[in-house]
């Protein structure tokens, strides 16, 4: 399975294409119930892509400082969440309708992270340090994938650039 995103990423010839791949891949590396997509915008998230069990965010915009997927971009560092409602870096109103109970969020990128990857479960759980070795080297390849292609070439480019 990882060898085969990383051929796809390797293949991507749009940002919106290493989203979809990324986010998949993820959800597939892990067993979880939703994955999502996320780049920065300025100082803003933008929920590019997302797979799950119900609806989450796609398409939303978060402050960096308000959204753990902005918590990992500003840190360069994973974020691990075995139980949403104990983290203080978890905005409830955003995750109480959700089914998310538990999350990791991986920052894409590693001096200045332009996006992000989480993976959320419908349980609380700790995840094993395998899965978040696994989660950090598919995000390390959808960076390569980002260099490459660009953040610029997708359906929601010309918001993403108007707010920059």
């Amino acid at each position: 399975m990882a060898d085969d995103a990383e051929r796809a990423l390797g293949d991507a010839v749009d940002v919106t294409e290493v989203g979809a791949i990324a986010r998949s891949a993820a959800r597939a590396l892990t067993g979880a119930d939703g994955a999502t997509f996320v780049v920065r915008d300025g100082d803003d998230c933008f929920y590019a892509d997302e797979e799950a069990i119900s609806p989450l965010w796609k398409g939303q915009r978060f402050p960096l400082d308000h959204c753990i997927s902005g918590w990992a971009m500003l840190n360069a560092a994973t974020a691990v969440v075995p139980d949403v409602s104990l983290d203080p870096r978890i905005p409830m109103e955003a995750y109480r309708p959700t089914f998310v109970r538990s999350l990791v969020v991986v920052p894409i990128g590693v001096e200045k992270p332009s996006a992000a990857l989480g993976v959320y479960w419908s349980v609380r759980r700790v995840p094993h340090a395998g899965l978040i070795r696994n989660l950090e080297a598919l995000a390390a390849h959808a960076a390569e994938a980002i260099d490459r292609v660009g953040l610029d070439n997708a359906p929601w480019a010309p918001t993403f650039r108007r707010n920059r």
